[in-house]
């Protein structure tokens, strides 16, 4: 009867293994789509960065810490009012204000300037030094659409980082332990 024992202990690890492997390429493959859904974003949106999350107060009421921004390029000129993302040589993160103004000239070029609602000065205090305007380059998208609250996940990872691991490990969790 021993040998029926260890045959049965046998074939419940090689079940074990199979289903182990079987997660661990479900988890691969939701890691890829997510991967490729952002890719194609990206070619489609024809921005760096097709979504960001407001991180900072400097945009309310319009927009909220937390609040997930789909972002446009597009070919046509910027506008005053327009809500842009733009980014600061030397800076990591990308910055979400309003054009307040737009400086046309005969080549094509545009100067633009932008201040956070919220905020009493305009932003030339966040540029580089000696950048009095920011240009096209430096322009990510505007804001073409957004999802209020979805990205405080985003920033409470941002703010307590123990929780970002908590998450991660609880999802692998999820994920390894979850049947089909």
């Amino acid at each position: 009867g021993m040998n029926f024992i260890n045959d049965t202990i046998q074939s419940l690890t090689n079940m074990r293994q199979r289903q182990l492997a079987h997660q661990i390429i479900n988890l691969g493959l939701i890691v890829t789509s997510a991967l490729m859904i952002w890719k194609s974003l990206m070619v489609v949106t024809n921005s760096e960065s097709p979504v960001v999350v407001v991180l900072s107060g400097s945009m309310e009421p319009a927009f909220q810490r937390g609040d997930i921004l789909f972002l446009w390029l597009g070919n046509s000129s910027f506008r005053v009012g327009e809500i842009v993302v733009f980014k600061i040589e030397g800076r990591d993160i990308p910055i979400v204000h309003r054009v307040i103004k737009v400086h046309e000239k005969h080549d094509g070029a545009v100067d633009v300037l932008t201040k956070g609602d919220n905020n009493d000065v305009d932003d030339r205090g966040l540029y580089a030094p000696d950048q009095r305007w920011l240009n096209k380059k430096h322009i990510i998208g505007r804001a073409v659409g957004y999802l209020p609250y979805v990205g405080m996940v985003t920033i409470i990872m941002n703010d307590y980082p123990y929780l970002k691991y908590a998450l991660i490990g609880l999802l692998g969790v999820f994920v390894l332990t979850s049947r089909e």
